[in-house]
């Protein structure tokens, strides 16, 4: 009974599964057969699809122009109709409308260019085409008209080829409701096109603020083509300039250039009146600027060299050396800025005293600080670390700190390696405007001269250097250095990043002479000539533009001077000399300062008295060390 039971069962569904097979085999056959009605109907869409655009061309080529425009609103229609699920067949045939308005503009615009190069005279089967096409010729040809009466706007086109352009094309078709308004303003458009080159030269030199000044100046005055002319442009330079003047602002206030962020920060208001973050950044301006006034005295220059930054080494035991007089210590100089800065004296920058665009001759400008203050130029003396002086306790190179920061390094009397802003006078006067904004007249800071001696910012940066640094490490029983090509280049990079820092925080830079000339007045001017190139080649090269001079020990070559001429023709415009009392002077072609040298033997002078109390000024630990050897 069980086995019969069990046989049964299996039968039944031996049954049952033949039934399945044969539904699934029917179904089957179906799908296959749906596939390939699909299949090729796909086929004959794709295909159909293919053919149209050539189709409509070879229909305009043939002047079928009623058989085009059937084709092109045949697939205009197909659009408009399709259901929003067929979205990728719509996809193709929009597609297809771009192909072929594509095909017209091409011919349209080849037909404009020929018009506007050569005077084309259009043919009549040109006409026929551009009229029995406007429904699609229409608004390129609208484009061009207004495109051409932009150029002659902008006077990249003549009047002439305007007016010729026009009467080509205007008395085809509807093309006449486009033309005959813009001829009607062509003398509007003339009046207006010094006025709008004028702002587009503003806006290639980078000037967004002069730009929009000037383009608002002249949509005040017209309507029609140029007032939308204007609106467009500035709309358009509104938004381009936005971010990058907000950068530029707001990198000015980091800098401390107040009177520059305040001015540019004014001009965006006006452009931008209720944009929040420009009226918070303007606030922070003005609370840090005040009344300025055109000033005509005397201006202050004081020249320090590296400063002594580790006592224990300059004065005490072994170390001591007698050219310590030559410097200040880093005490001395804080103490020098805090008297100046009690004594209101306030930090310039002495290119504001000219103007020297053209190489061939310098104009004068009136220096302009705030009400109550006078100015004063800081002069670094030949940042390039000779290692004679390293027994004096300075620094031995400039670097950059993980902040970016121009900081000293220096190498103290226990032999440890030390990295500080404030080991040398580039970070203490960094550090001093940070505390005393007021102290700077918009970012001003002080002017680093450097020579190709040994090093730049102790840094051998030419080959030219290696002989001196050696005999120099030499005699300060250091060891040799053999530098390649790529350590070379390597030091390069590397001044060139801290002297953009430096440019960036407001610092200057100047020449005194490749080889530190002691005695510039007594040397010939080959030898000038020579030590000239050299700069200009190796450090100068470093450094971008520099124009001005600081001659070594305030020997100074008199402007009439052919060796003079020979450095105004290298493009140094300004040059100091030396002088206790403060002195400056035009000539031709060239600003000419004294600067005042602050060392230890030269601080009691009593020329200086304006600038310091001389008691206040002496550290300490020179005191301690009363045989030094110092005078």
């Amino acid at each position: 009974m069980t086995v019969f039971s069990s046989e049964y069962r299996v039968g039944e569904d031996e049954r049952k599964g033949g039934i399945g097979y044969t539904v699934a085999a029917v179904l089957c056959a179906v799908a296959l057969i749906a596939l390939g009605i699909v299949t090729l109907f796909i086929g004959r869409k794709t295909a159909y699809e293919m053919d149209t655009v050539p189709n409509f061309e070879k229909a305009i080529d043939e002047g079928r122009y009623t058989d085009a425009l059937d084709i092109y609103r045949g697939i205009q229609d197909e659009v408009l109709k399709a259901s929003p699920e067929n979205q990728a067949s719509n996809a193709v045939r929009v597609q297809m409308l771009d192909d072929m308005e594509s095909i017209v503009r091409v011919r349209v615009d080849s037909l404009c260019d020929h018009i506007i190069a050569s005077r084309y005279v259009l043919t009549y089967s040109d006409i026929n085409f551009l009229d029995s096409m406007r429904e699609l010729t229409s608004s390129v040809v609208s484009e061009r008209m207004y495109g051409i009466c932009e150029e002659f706007l902008l006077g990249k086109t003549e009047k002439p080829v305007v007016m010729y352009f026009f009467e080509q094309l205007q008395p085809i078709g509807n093309f006449s409701a486009t033309a005959n308004p813009l001829l009607r303003e062509l003398d509007f458009i003339e009046t207006a096109t010094g006025d709008v080159q004028t702002a587009e030269e503003s806006l290639s030199n980078g000037d967004y603020v002069a730009a929009v000044q000037k383009y608002t100046q002249v949509n005040d005055g017209y309507d029609g083509f140029v007032g939308d002319y204007c609106d467009k442009r500035i709309a358009a330079i509104k938004q381009t300039m936005y971010v990058p003047m907000m950068e530029e602002g707001e990198h000015m206030l980091q800098t401390f250039k107040f009177y520059s962020a305040e001015q540019l920060f004014s001009d965006l208001a006006v452009i931008f009146p209720e944009d929040e973050m420009i009226k918070s950044n303007l606030l922070t301006a003005t609370s840090h600027t005040s009344e300025v006034k055109e000033y005509r005295g005397a201006i202050e220059v004081i020249c320090v060299r590296s400063l002594i930054v580790d006592t224990d080494t300059a004065f005490a035991g072994r170390f001591r050396s007698g050219d310590t007089g030559l410097y200040l210590t880093t005490y001395e100089f804080e103490k020098i800025l805090e008297n100046l800065y009690a004594r209101d004296y306030v930090l310039v920058d002495p290119e504001n005293l000219i103007e020297a665009s053209d190489p061939t001759f310098l104009l004068e400008r009136n220096l302009v600080v705030p009400k109550g203050k006078k100015p004063l130029v800081v002069v670094i003396e030949n940042l390039q670390y000779n290692c004679s002086a390293y027994s004096c306790g300075t620094c031995r190179r400039l670097v950059l700190n993980d902040e970016n920061q121009v900081c000293g390094e220096y190498v103290n009397s226990a032999g440890e390696t030390i990295v500080s802003r404030t080991a040398e006078a580039i970070g203490m006067l960094d550090v001093f405007v940070e505390k005393h904004p007021d102290f700077t007249y918009d970012g001003a800071k002080g002017i680093i001269s450097v020579s190709g001696y040994e090093a730049c910012f102790g840094y051998v940066v030419a080959a030219d250097e290696i002989d001196d640094r050696n005999s120099a490490l030499s005699a300060a029983n250091l060891p040799q250095i053999n530098p390649t090509n790529d350590d070379i280049d390597f030091s390069r990079n590397r001044v060139m990043d801290i002297a953009s820092v430096l440019l960036d925080n407001g610092w200057k830079f100047a020449s005194c002479t490749y080889s530190y000339i002691a005695d510039c007045r007594n040397t010939e001017k080959a030898d000038i000539e020579l030590d000239t190139i050299k700069w200009l080649d190796q450090i100068g090269s470093l450094f971008g533009d520099v124009h001005m001079l600081v001659y070594p020990n305030g020997n100074y070559i008199y402007g009439t001077d052919e060796r003079a001429v020979y450095l105004k023709n290298n493009g140094f415009r300004i040059f100091f000399g030396g002088g206790a009392k403060p002195y400056y002077t035009y000539g031709d072609n060239y600003l000419y300062l004294d600067r005042a040298m602050m060392s230890y033997n030269t601080l009691s002078r009593k020329a200086y008295t304006e600038l310091f109390d001389y008691t206040e000024i002496i550290d300490p630990a020179r005191e301690q060390n009363s045989e030094n050897g110092e005078g």
